[in-house]
């Protein structure tokens, strides 16, 4: 397994330096962040990034994200120029050295949380959704504020965006999807790229709109639209795991036994009756299984890559709601002994 960790650039302000530090960081998971979505990378982006990695002595081999438009997940007649240049960024990636990309096909919106800055026992913060809170939010009045939300779409794009996406239900979604994979899937193996499929977080539709990258059934349907060892997942514990019919542990292992997760992202969350909220990694103050997922994953032989996910914020750290530098890499390090007391135990 190759531990990474996510790196929003040159503008983050967790430096290399500090990644660099922690146990058995490999590479970083990055992005070109100042090309709208839907536009072509230039090659001079992505290799700076790369020699800033590489001069800190990281690699740069995951992509998290290259954001596919809305117009393909609609399955507008526009979709076909925003899908050559979705090609060409694989094309640009691979001749960089990328292995694997993370990407997404939840309509409109990313993760979804109703509070970013929950208090938890022991006085850290962190990212929870509350079924409750949800139910009073209206992304149409303007009133919502959350990361990705008001800052990615104006009043009147939402407003036509929702239009739009009345006549899209899951079985379309799926075909829109489809219709992607069979363009993009052929240039990534030629690439040598891994494209990754993030779940839909949380697993179920969000102010009407759908979702389908949710569970077991229609991650099997998903793997199957185009049957190739480049389509795969990056397997979300956190998003996955939202949905108490999840079993997160056998789910992993089978997809870890049939090669098809790329990249791991490991967080635990805390189910309560009114949704969940986000916690330390460490099981005991979760409901996921950690340590049996990270077993999985050490007898199939998982070799992919891995990150930390969403961490609190602790000691005072202020920063981007989940992605401080402490309790990541605490994150880190629990998973790193995991791992490696697993691995251990299957040579004994």
């Amino acid at each position: 397994m190759k531990m990474t960790f996510r790196w929003y650039g040159e503008n983050d302000s967790i430096s290399l330096e500090k990644i660099r530090q922690i146990p058995n960081m490999y590479s970083v998971v990055t992005a070109v962040y100042d090309v709208p979505v839907g536009e072509v990378w230039p090659q001079e982006n992505i290799d700076r990034l790369k020699t800033l990695c590489e001069e800190k002595g990281l690699k740069m081999e995951v992509i998290e994200s290259v954001p596919v438009h809305e117009d393909i997940k609609l399955g507008l007649p526009t979709r076909d120029k925003y899908i050559a240049a979705y090609q060409e960024n694989i094309r640009r990636l691979g001749k960089a050295g990328v292995k694997c990309i993370c990407y997404n096909f939840m309509p409109v919106f990313d993760w979804t949380r109703t509070q970013l800055d929950k208090v938890g026992f022991d006085g850290s913060n962190s990212l929870v959704y509350y079924a409750d809170q949800i139910a009073k939010m209206n992304p149409l009045d303007g009133s919502l504020s959350l990361p990705g939300w008001d800052s990615s779409y104006k009043k009147e794009d939402l407003k036509k965006l929702f239009e739009q996406y009345a006549n899209v239900n899951e079985e379309k979604l799926f075909e829109n999807l489809e219709y992607f994979l069979k363009a993009i899937i052929p240039v990534a193996e030629e690439a040598g790229i891994n494209m990754a499929i993030h779940p839909d977080d949380p697993p179920w539709p969000i102010f009407g709109l759908p979702r389908i990258i949710t569970n077991e059934k229609n991650i099997d349907r998903f793997l199957r639209l185009v049957d190739s060892p480049n389509n795969g997942l990056t397997f979300c514990v956190g998003s996955l795991g939202a949905d108490k019919n999840n079993d997160m542990v056998a789910m992993v292992r089978k997809y870890a036994k049939m090669g098809r997760i790329h990249f791991m992202h490991i967080r635990n969350i805390k189910l309560t009756e009114n949704g969940f909220e986000e916690t330390a990694h460490d099981q005991k103050y979760g409901s996921m299984d950690i340590i049996g997922i990270i077993q999985a994953l050490a007898e199939e032989g998982f070799d992919g890559y891995c990150r930390p996910d969403h961490g609190r914020m602790i000691w005072g750290e202020t920063g981007k709601p989940g992605y401080g530098l402490f309790d990541r890499a605490l994150g880190a390090c629990y998973i790193n002994g995991v791992w490696e007391t697993c691995v251990a135990n299957l040579k004994k």
